[in-house]
């Protein structure tokens, strides 16, 4: 059995996973950097250990680093959480040759579905939908392929996701400098620029399936999740069960995730995702690791999704069937990030001056930030993931939008009223959007008037915490100058 857990990562995730720890009466060992000493993950561990500077490649993502803190520590397992090393088979692989338990796939299987070239014709091989397109890597006489799938195409990176290394091509005369920059692109951010070519779905919906399997080859899923709130193709808002299928269709879309899941000799958590169009669904990838939006299902099926990952990485066997699993009620998750949407989502660090976080039933928070702490440039800007849960989709929107409207953060500018006027949007309450949604409805957002009661309570704030704040680190804090400034809350 498992006893100590050593979680490679940071953030809310790291709270998350520490927080199952707790529940599980197993001891968790934190990692951080030189600039997240005092973040909520590393006081709420039982052990901490610092594993070098801001820079992930000297931190997050040293493999040795990483393992030489689980052995000082004593730890039994590594979670690596989302992000940074969850998705590296090589990484998966060094654990268990460091004697260690990988809470996650196997190696094998990690990096046969990271590669979405050879993911793709594995997905076909086994009879679920694919998107035409080339069924391996780009070469030979691309114009042909090109012409022979048809426009519009989408030239994707084979390794890594995110969104990068991905390019929409309208027509021929695009086609060589958006395959020049999505191999620029991919080779920078995943040191592989292994390109291939598909269809583009010009209106789709991104629908995925949750599924959960152990080491004795039982695989169930857990529902759906609409995942087509996007921008710059990262979701920012999720909800289950989708609004867009039928249960009939729904019983279809989760027997080829399992299938999927199968094919892959899968075992933990993982997620099959597709995209969905005019009745039809197409297999995108499968992410061999715990989603972010893992929250959403958690509430409608009930399940730990964490504690079931570790459970399976110590051999444990499923305990319920797929009969045994049942959707009920809705859930909706926003992730609040500390970023400007009226500036293409730029990131916006600086201090956290003052934080409330909402209350009640059926909200959840799961935050990885805490008051007087820097958000720095060194890593994703996400704050918090808010969720929330009713008996139904329009009571679980207003929920979503009193609880956002009760989510506070003070001290620099987030996505929160961003979020809230995707809440009341007519598209979004009738369920009639894609993956296109943002860019139909939002090109032109900009921050509502600042309510002058939040006005007084950031100034407040802001005095408040002068003892707390080095006022050198805070030279471009709205705080410190007398420029003109906007406070999102």
């Amino acid at each position: 059995m498992i006893k100590k857990i050593l979680i490679a990562n940071r953030g809310e995730i790291a709270c998350r996973i520490i927080r199952a720890c707790n529940e599980m009466s197993i001891k968790a060992v934190a990692v951080y950097s030189d600039v997240d000493v005092d973040s909520p993950h590393v006081l709420m561990a039982d052990q901490a250990v610092n594993i070098g500077s801001a820079n992930p490649s000297e931190s997050y993502l040293n493999f040795d680093k990483i393992i030489n803190a689980a052995k000082e520590t004593g730890a039994d397992a590594i979670h690596p959480g989302y992000g940074f090393l969850s998705e590296n088979g090589a990484f998966a692989q060094y654990v268990k040759e460091s004697d260690l338990i990988f809470i996650g796939p196997e190696a094998d299987t990690i990096k046969s579905m990271g590669d979405k070239a050879e993911s793709k014709q594995m997905m076909f091989e086994a009879g679920v939908p694919t998107i035409p397109g080339s069924d391996g890597e780009l070469v030979g006489n691309i114009d042909s392929i090109a012409r022979d799938i048809g426009y519009p195409l989408m030239v994707k990176a084979a390794a890594g996701g995110g969104g990068k290394g991905m390019r929409v091509v309208r027509n021929e005369g695009e086609l060589d400098s958006s395959i020049e920059a999505a191999k620029n692109e991919a080779r920078n951010s995943f040191g592989n620029d292994t390109l291939i070519l598909e269809k583009f779905l010009d209106n789709p919906r991104h629908i995925e399936v949750q599924i959960l399997g152990d080491k004795n080859g039982n695989i169930v899923h857990l529902y759906e999740r609409e995942c087509s709130i996007q921008r710059r193709h990262q979701k920012i808002i999720e909800e289950s069960p989708s609004p867009a299928i039928t249960n009939k269709f729904r019983k279809k879309m989760g027997e080829a995730a399992v299938k999927a899941a199968k094919a892959a000799n899968y075992s933990n958590a993982g997620t099959v995702e597709f995209l969905y169009q005019e009745g039809e669904f197409y297999f995108l990838e499968m992410n061999t690791r715990l989603q972010v939006e893992h929250g959403v299902t958690e509430m409608v099926c009930g399940i730990d999704i964490v504690k079931w990952q570790i459970r399976v990485a110590q051999g444990e066997s499923l305990t319920f069937s797929q009969k045994d699993i049942k959707q009920r009620g809705h859930s909706i998750e926003c992730r609040i990030y500390a970023e400007d949407p009226s500036r293409g989502f730029l990131p916006t660090p600086g201090f956290i001056r003052k934080m409330i976080l909402p209350e009640g039933p059926g909200v959840r928070n799961d935050v990885g930030v805490s008051e007087a702490q820097e958000i720095t440039s060194s890593y994703d800007p996400l704050l918090a993931k808010l969720v929330v849960w009713d008996s139904d989709r329009g009571s679980a929107i207003q929920r979503m939008d009193l609880a956002l409207s009760n989510f506070v953060i003070l001290g620099l500018i987030t996505n929160q009223p961003f979020l809230r006027d995707i809440m009341k949007n007519e598209s979004f309450q009738k369920a009639s959007f894609s993956t296109n949604f943002i860019d139909e409805n939002f090109k032109d957002w900009d921050f509502p008037a600042l309510d002058p009661q939040v006005l007084a309570l950031a100034l407040l704030s802001s005095k408040a915490s002068q003892a707390q704040i080095s006022s050198s680190a805070e030279s471009y804090s709205p705080w410190s100058n007398n420029r003109g400034w906007r406070q999102g809350v």
